[in-house]
């Protein structure tokens, strides 16, 4: 089971996608899909809606012997998040790899203004974006700085971490 995470903007998606398509019997899972909805507000019930849609999915492709291999990709940028999805997940014999995908600011802005200005996020995820950055070196996991990597060398990286 990978765990991915990182703050807006680093490349959890398309990393995760990167490494699907170089492990056998795979899955792909992205938390934000559970937060897909308008309009986007977040509130307690809402959260634990969420983290209970997230650990419901995440079991269901656990349980399935069709899969060797999980990749869930998240912001997690608290490590009391991946305790509570890992201590929901009948884990048996998986493995799991708890990485956080990390850049420099600089980078971050970069790459957020970009999704900016084509439409895809609003100018507020800089801010957002980069306040999760600080909780990162709290979090139980490799850091992989993805600064000046392409989604093929991060997926390797990480494939690497695992020893696959």
């Amino acid at each position: 089971l990978y765990m991915i995470g990182g703050p807006m903007g680093a490349g959890k998606t398309t990393i995760g996608q990167a490494l699907k398509n170089r492990l056998p019997n795979c899955a792909f899972l992205d938390g934000d899909w559970c937060w897909d909805m308008h309009p986007f507000c977040v509130t307690e019930a809402k959260k634990e809606l969420v983290l209970d849609n997230v650990c419901q999915v995440l079991s269901n492709f656990i349980a399935c012997n069709e899969f060797e291999n999980v990749i869930f990709c998240w912001v997690l940028h608290e490590q009391s998040t991946i305790d509570q999805i890992l201590s929901r997940l009948e884990l048996n014999e998986w493995k799991i790899i708890s990485v956080s995908l990390m850049c420099t600011e600089n980078e971050l802005v970069s790459r957020l203004q970009r999704d900016i200005d084509a439409g895809i996020r609003s100018s507020d995820v800089i801010a957002h974006s980069l306040e999760r950055l600080q909780h990162y070196s709290g979090v139980d996991s490799v850091k992989v700085d993805v600064t000046y990597m392409c989604p093929e060398e991060a997926a390797e990286a990480i494939k690497a971490i695992a020893g696959t």
